[in-house]
C-alpha cells in the first residue's frame, strides 16, 4: 500500500463520531486533497458520523478489515496490530483508544520496519477527568517511545505530555485547532435548523457531544433563571440526552430546552445563538469555542483546559471557576441582560479567532509535521 504515487496515511481513532478531533481530521483530509490517500479505522466501528464531512472524490477507505483496537495488550495481539500498520506510509493515532497500536509500533518498529507514527491527544474520558490514571501514564510513557511526534492542542496537554508522560521536548508539538473563520461570519437563516428561531426569541446555544463529561444538565440548571424569551438550544447527539431532558422536566422548563440533534455544518447554524455556553467538567481546546468566537458570539464556560486563554480579553471574566454553577448562571444572566455587552464581547472574540485560529495556519503546520515524519512532501 505504501510507496505509491501519493502517500497512504492510516488513521486509527478511538471513535470517528463527529467530535472535535474527528472534525479536525476531516479538515486535514480535505485540505490535503489528492496529495494523499487515507484509510480510517475506528475502535467503535459503528461510530463513523464524521466521515459524512469528507469531500467527495478523495481516496478514502473507511473501516476496512483491521485488527480490533480494543482488547488486552498481549504480545500476539500487538504483533497483529504491528503487521497491519506496516503497509502504510504514515500512521496517525488518536487518543487513548488507539494506544495499543502505538505500543505495537514501538515494540516492533525496528524488527518489522514500520512506518513513522504521529500520536494525537485531545483530552481524557471520564475516568481521568480529576486525576490521571497511574497505569495509563506508565503505558503512555512506554508506548510513545518511538513516535515521530505527539500532537496536543492545549497548553495543559503539552505540560502533561512533557512532565507526566516524560516525552522529549522535540517530540511534543502543540498545534491549536483552527477553522475556516470566514465561513462562520455568514448570518444564518432563521430556519437553518429544524427548530425555527422566532422574532423576540434569544438563544443560549451549546455545540457538544451529549456525553457525561460535558455535564449539560448543569447548563440546564444555570440557564433556568433566564427570562422566558430565552431558549436553550443544545446541538449534538449522545448517551446523556435523556439526563438533559430529565433535568429540564424537573425544572419545568422543557418548553424552553431544545435538543435538535447533531448538525453537519456548524457554520450554517451557530450564528443563530446569542450566547454560546459550555458546562463541561473537562475540555482541552474545544473547537466549538473557536467556532462561536468566529461567529461573533460571547462565550460563557467553566475555566477548564485552555478556554480562559482562548477567548478575547474582554470575554475572559465570563469564563467561570470550574464546577461553580452559581457563577455560570450569573455570567449567563449578565449577558442576557445586555445586548451591547454581548455585541462587544462577540466582536472581540471574532477578531481574535481570525487572527489566531484560522484553519490555514493549522493545516500548514500539520502538513510540515507529517511531511517531515515521512520525509516526503504532502
Amino acid at each position: 500500500m505504501s510507496g505509491g504515487d501519493v502517500p497512504h496515511i492510516l488513521h486509527l481513532h478511538s471513535t470517528f463520531a463527529a467530535g472535535g478531533k474527528e472534525i479536525r481530521c476531516v479538515q486535514l483530509i480535505n485540505a490535503f486533497g489528492a496529495k494523499a490517500q487515507h484509510t480510517i479505522v475506528s475502535a467503535e466501528p459503528e461510530r463513523l458520523d464524521a466521515a459524512q464531512r469528507i469531500a467527495k472524490g478523495l481516496r478514502v477507505a473507511l473501516q476496512p478489515d483491521f485488527p480490533s483496537l480494543k482488547g488486552r495488550p498481549f504480545p500476539g495481539r500487538l504483533m497483529k496490530l504491528a503487521r497491519a500498520i506496516k503497509p502504510y506510509d504514515l500512521v496517525l493515532t488518536y487518543n487513548w483508544g488507539a494506544m495499543d497500536a502505538v505500543m505495537a509500533h514501538t515494540l516492533f518498529k525496528d524488527a518489522l520496519g514500520l512506518p513513522p507514527l504521529v500520536h494525537h491527544e485531545d483530552g481524557f474520558d471520564e475516568s481521568e477527568v480529576k486525576k490521571l490514571k497511574t497505569s495509563r501514564t506508565w503505558y503512555r510513557r512506554i508506548a510513545l517511545g518511538k513516535a515521530a511526534g505527539v500532537v496536543v492542542p492545549s497548553e495543559r496537554l503539552e505540560e502533561i505530555a512533557l512532565v507526566d508522560w516524560q516525552q522529549p521536548l522535540g517530540r511534543v508539538k502543540r498545534i491549536p485547532n483552527g477553522i475556516d473563520t470566514k465561513a462562520f461570519s455568514m448570518r444564518p437563516k432563521p430556519d437553518a435548523l429544524r427548530l425555527i428561531k422566532r422574532p423576540g426569541e434569544y438563544w443560549v446555544g451549546a455545540l457538544a457531544g451529549l456525553r457525561t463529561i460535558k455535564n449539560l444538565p448543569r447548563l440546564v440548571r444555570a440557564f433556568a433563571s433566564l427570562p422566558d424569551e430565552w431558549q436553550l438550544v443544545i446541538l449534538g447527539e449522545g448517551e446523556a440526552r435523556d439526563a438533559i431532558l430529565a433535568e429540564a422536566d424537573r425544572l419545568e422548563i422543557n418548553h424552553r430546552v431544545h435538543l435538535p440533534g447533531a448538525v453537519a455544518d456548524p457554520s450554517r447554524v451557530i450564528g443563530l445563538f446569542d450566547i454560546f455556553a459550555l458546562s463541561s467538567d473537562s475540555e482541552q481546546f474545544p473547537l466549538s469555542v473557536v467556532e462561536a468566537m468566529a461567529a461573533g458570539l460571547p462565550v460563557v464556560a467553566p475555566a477548564v483546559g485552555d478556554i480562559a486563554h482562548m477567548v478575547s480579553e474582554p470575554n475572559a471574566s465570563f469564563i467561570t471557576p470550574a464546577g461553580d454553577e452559581a457563577a455560570l448562571s450569573d455570567a449567563l444572566r449578565q449577558l442576557a441582560d445586555s445586548r451591547p455587552l454581548r455585541d462587544t464581547l462577540g466582536e472581540a472574540n471574532r477578531a481574535k479567532a481570525r487572527a489566531q485560529f484560522d484553519e490555514a495556519k493549522m493545516v500548514s503546520t500539520y502538513r510540515r509535521l507529517y511531511s517531515s515524519a515521512m520525509r516526503r512532501d504532502l
